[in-house]
């Protein structure tokens, strides 16, 4: 059986598994609760606090049929099978030209198959160039009703002042030491291996506020 990296196996599922990030996990919530949802959001912050992570369950807890607290359920169909073709996850690092705005431009006007939302998130968004931006601008000002676009980087400072003014900006901020601990327990319990209580302060300190570099 090949082997599955900690930050993938325990990656969180729902808003309550996140840590360290009370502010955007309870706004998250309760937006999803009224019904209330934006067409563009911006989650902005340093490595491994989480940011895909929220993105991921965000789309899902959309889509959820069933959602509890604000929370996918886990259970209905459209949570089991993760939105399906209607949640699309985008590297910028990678494609990061015109070409790849216009694609999403084109098969962003169709609704979706199966969902109430069609999903974007783009991960290292600041990675597009300016003429990609350009491209984009006139998506984020007359999206689709049924469209929402989640934009992840970990520098804001790069993207233009017209993407950013369009965007609902979430900023996550770095983890506590002692609720990386506390979340390290949790793991080590799971995984069943004991750790003294140095040991983990350590590890904890040396992640420097990132929850996957433990």
């Amino acid at each position: 059986m090949s082997y599955l990296a900690l930050y993938r196996k325990f990656r969180p599922q729902t808003f309550d598994e996140i840590v360290g990030q009370d502010f955007v996990v309870t706004t998250l919530k309760n937006q999803i609760k009224s019904g209330n949802i934006s067409h563009a959001y911006l989650f902005t912050g340093t490595r491994g606090t989480g940011k895909t992570t929220a993105a991921k369950v965000f789309s899902r807890a959309i889509n959820c049929l069933n959602p509890v607290d604000g929370n996918p359920c886990m259970k209905c169909r459209s949570c089991l099978d993760n939105g399906g073709m209607d949640i699309v996850e985008l590297d910028a690092a990678s494609n990061n030209g015109v070409e790849y705005i216009r694609d999403i431009k084109e098969k962003v006007q169709y609704a979706p198959g199966s969902s109430k939302y069609k999903v974007y998130i783009i991960d290292e968004v600041h990675m597009l160039s300016q003429s990609a931006f350009n491209a984009f601008l006139k998506t984020l000002e007359e999206p689709p009703a049924h469209a929402v676009f989640i934009l992840c980087t970990t520098e804001a400072y790069k993207i233009p002042q017209t993407i950013l003014s369009r965007c609902m900006r979430f900023d996550f901020r770095l983890v506590p030491q002692p609720v990386l601990k506390d979340y390290l327990k949790k793991v080590y319990a799971a995984e069943n291996v004991a750790a003294d209580e140095r040991a983990l302060e350590l590890i904890a300190s040396a992640a420097e506020g990132s929850v996957r570099d433990m």
